[in-house]
């Protein structure tokens, strides 16, 4: 199958998931939940879909529980919107990329105020003896 035919079904996926995932999922444990990405196999027979989930820790395991809970209907509802010969078997992966990201972010904010720390410590250079 055509690499750019996957991959724009691939965008379309996660396009109509994320859009019943906000509208159509009625599950209350399902909190702030973004898809991130779709990865289909060529032959479009199975989908990993990329979720990230924000929260607190019982937030997000409320949220995966949820998720998981509703793959058949979101199957069903993807069969539905997109034609295809077959719908793909449908995983979610937990995308912590997010949370990493905040994480590097923090860490590169942390060095910035320890350096302004640092130069706010040291006294200014003064000229050595001999010198004019």
């Amino acid at each position: 199958m055509s690499q750019l035919r996957v991959e724009k079904l691939q965008e379309l996926m996660k396009q109509e998931i994320s859009e019943i995932i906000l509208r159509e999922l009625k599950d209350p444990r399902i909190g702030f939940v973004t898809v991130t990405a779709v990865e289909c196999t060529g032959d479009l027979r199975e989908a990993k879909v990329y979720v990230s989930i924000m929260g607190s820790e019982q937030q997000i395991a409320d949220s995966w529980k949820g998720l998981q809970s509703s793959l058949g209907f979101i199957r069903r509802e993807i069969g539905h919107r997109i034609r295809l010969r077959f719908t793909p078997e449908l995983t979610f992966e937990l995308d912590k990329s997010l949370d990493y990201s905040a994480h590097i972010h923090e860490l590169l904010l942390q060095i910035q105020r320890d350096e302004a720390a640092k130069k706010e410590d040291t006294p200014a250079e003064t000229k050595e003896d001999g010198e004019a």
